[in-house]
């Protein structure tokens, strides 16, 4: 006889996880849900290094020298992959509070700030926090109910708060912070060079055919050369100055968010808490250091009353298909008997009474 067994449905924590993200392969991607910008990144690089190496790569290989494709073959691999790092990682975000601690940091609150007059604005929320000997302050954030940590930020986009918020980039398709900066700056580092590279030797594949057959000739027997040296034209400025920016906060110790607010260069002039003083103990701090894990548990399992109505266990699944058979008989003692517990309705009526008999003549 078969039975059917039927499994449990197991809810994952990051199927009731707050923000706007994406998850995909049971939560161990983790994206924005604006990737339309990020599909243009994955275009733009997986097009025109399809091209090179289909006809500039074979033709310098032959030319000049076999290391070129195999250059170019890393650099393009090592883009990809800290591309795809950034783009599927936690960047470090912070869960928010339980409602039984929101609740508790609201009586916590009422008891620092006490009781605001009706008409009142009540006082900015904030908390000071001494770093370095430098005072610096947590702000509370309204959405996720926390006091965020030094350097964190709430992200529009996302919907979370972030540590060590860098900003938003959307040809990652994902937040830059605590856990995905160094890999981030990686990638931006590593398209540049992809790109100079390419750029490079397209002008001198154009260069040596232009030697044989002419530059318009070769010009028109070329056209994916063409797309690849305007593609990498214009692409250039924009990604080797933005490497340029990110080498500067890294050599300062500074994220975007800070640099654009002037947290550290206002007219107070405070000093940067954060910074060791020294541009090779700041970049190993920010792109060697030890990397946090992340706090979210994205694959954790809810427990039942979270995760909804509790599902039928296998076992009254399995019990419940298979045929009842009937219990067996016990011979009980008449002290043991049981009681009869049928209704009025289902007891049998009774028995009228028998006619007394009439005396006879002997008797009396």
């Amino acid at each position: 006889m078969s039975v059917m067994v039927v499994r449990k449905k197991v809810t994952r924590k990051w199927e009731k996880l707050p923000g706007r993200n994406t998850f995909c392969c049971d939560g161990r991607v983790m994206m924005a849900r604006q990737k339309g910008i990020f599909y243009l990144t994955l275009f733009l690089i997986l097009g025109t290094c399809t091209l090179f190496f289909a006809f500039e790569c074979r033709y310098l290989a032959v030319q000049l020298s076999p290391a070129i494709p195999v250059f170019a073959a890393m650099l393009f691999l090592f883009s990809m992959a800290t591309l795809l790092r950034t783009s599927f990682s936690d960047p470090g975000v912070i869960p928010r509070a339980l409602p039984d601690e929101a609740a508790f940091i609201e009586m916590e609150i009422e008891a620092t700030n006490g009781a605001v007059p009706q008409g009142q604005r009540p006082p900015p929320r904030i908390k000071n926090f001494q770093i370095n000997n430098q005072i610096v302050k947590l702000k509370y954030c309204y959405t996720c109910k926390i006091f965020r940590p030094p350097r964190a930020s709430h992200c529009s986009i996302c919907d979370n708060c972030v540590e060590r918020f860098d900003h938003h980039c959307p040809w990652v398709g994902n937040c830059v912070g605590k856990r995905n900066y160094r890999y981030f700056y990686l990638f931006i580092l590593s398209l540049s060079l992809l790109t100079i590279y390419v750029f490079a030797f397209n002008i001198v594949y154009v260069a040596l055919k232009s030697l044989k057959i002419g530059f318009l000739e070769t010009l028109k027997e070329t056209p994916g050369t063409v797309l690849e040296v305007l593609i990498c034209f214009f692409t250039l400025w924009s990604v080797v100055g933005l490497t340029g920016f990110h080498t500067f906060l890294v050599a300062l110790n500074q994220t975007t968010n800070e640099d654009i607010k002037g947290s550290w260069t206002g007219k107070n002039r405070v000093q940067n808490p954060y910074s060791h003083g020294n541009i090779v103990k700041n970049c190993c701090e920010v792109l060697c250091g030890p990397l946090p894990p992340s706090v979210l548990d994205r694959r954790g399992i809810l427990p039942l009353e979270e995760s909804g109505s509790r599902p039928p266990s296998t076992q009254e699944t399995s019990s419940s298909l298979l045929p009842q058979s009937p219990a067996p008989t016990e011979h009980l003692s008449p002290n043991e008997m049981p009681e009869d517990t049928s209704t009025p309705e289902e007891m049998p009526p009774p028995e009228p009474p028998e006619p007394p008999q009439e005396e006879t003549e002997a008797e009396k």
